[in-house]
């Protein structure tokens, strides 16, 4: 299978463009780069049947997130707020690669 360049990491600012959460923002918790998923906050959630343990001694079902494919979020623009595409180019000043908006051409952080 052919590794494909994952251009989101974790704590971006991401939409969900398809899906049940579609239209949902959120920031990126956690990267699972090996199978291309992301977890993203207050998306995608599911609920989860725990038994009474030392963390929560009442159990119960939990509401929390699930991983989303990266395929389904898109970037959101730090200068505009709208979805954005994600490039890479060489930096001016220190010579190494950094991510831009391609709507905008803003430098991601």
């Amino acid at each position: 299978m052919e590794r494909v360049k994952i251009k989101i990491k974790k704590n971006d600012i991401v939409k969900v463009i398809s899906g049940a959460s579609k239209g949902k923002e959120g920031k990126i918790i956690k990267v699972y780069r090996k199978n291309y998923r992301a977890i993203v906050e207050g998306a995608n959630m599911v609920s989860k049947h725990t038994k009474p343990n030392a963390a929560n001694p009442q159990g119960g079902i939990l509401k929390q997130e699930a991983a989303i494919h990266i395929s389904n979020l898109m970037l959101v623009d730090p200068k505009s707020g709208d979805t954005t595409r994600i490039g890479r180019r060489r930096d001016e000043e220190t010579g190494k690669l950094v991510r831009y908006s391609k709507k905008s051409g803003e430098v991601i952080k």
